[in-house]
């Protein structure tokens, strides 16, 4: 499904525009963007992610959050739709409806053709300027790859790129490990050599 163009309007008619749609639509700088429908793949792996991190925080005091929780950043007046966000303090809430989220501790992004440019660009930035967030994370959908973004300080993050479904990362911020095995569960990569079984 491709992206329709961004369409400029104020932030009110945003706000109007996605309360009352059934479609999901961002907003950054004055622009929206109508979210595309998720094939097979970016959906198996995102509920992957989800059970398995739910698993793992499911005695603690964190939240998580699966593709419907609109999230506020500061840099461009933007509002995101994540494919995932977890909470590690008392969520808080921007008084909008639907409530978007401003306090988020760890966002990750599975990547796809038409919104990988802006994950690893806009998207990146603008996570990165919110000041909870400790950890940015890109999945790949089409090999078995993760990016992670940690915060050191204010200035700085430490940059991993990993690949291989042999491989875990320790996503710090939550004290979670994701194993690639699990994130990929029953994802048919190009070659067929690195199908996870269920």
């Amino acid at each position: 499904m491709t992206l329709p163009q961004s369409q400029h309007m104020s932030l009110k008619e945003y706000f109007a525009l996605d309360l009352d749609s059934d479609i999901r639509y961002e907003y950054a700088d004055g622009q929206i963007v109508a979210m595309a429908g998720a094939n097979r793949e970016h959906n198996r792996i995102t509920s992957n992610v989800h059970i398995d991190l739910g698993n793992q925080l499911r005695d603690k005091p964190f939240e998580i959050y699966q593709s419907a929780m609109r999230v506020q950043t500061k840099l461009n007046a933007s509002y995101r739709y994540p494919d995932l966000v977890v909470v590690c303090a008392e969520p808080q809430f921007a008084d909008t409806k639907p409530v978007s989220l401003t306090n988020p501790t760890l966002i990750i992004e599975v990547l796809s053709d038409s919104t990988a440019a802006r994950d690893y660009q806009e998207k990146s930035l603008e996570y990165r300027n919110i000041q909870s967030v400790q950890e940015y994370v890109l999945i790949s959908q089409d090999t078995p790859r993760i990016q992670r973004y940690l915060r050191q300080d204010l200035f700085n993050w430490l940059y991993t790129d990993l690949i291989g479904l042999e491989n875990k990362i320790e996503l710090k911020s939550i004290d979670c490990i994701l194993k690639f095995s699990e994130v990929f569960r029953l994802i048919d990569f190009e070659d067929g050599s690195n199908t996870i079984s269920g």
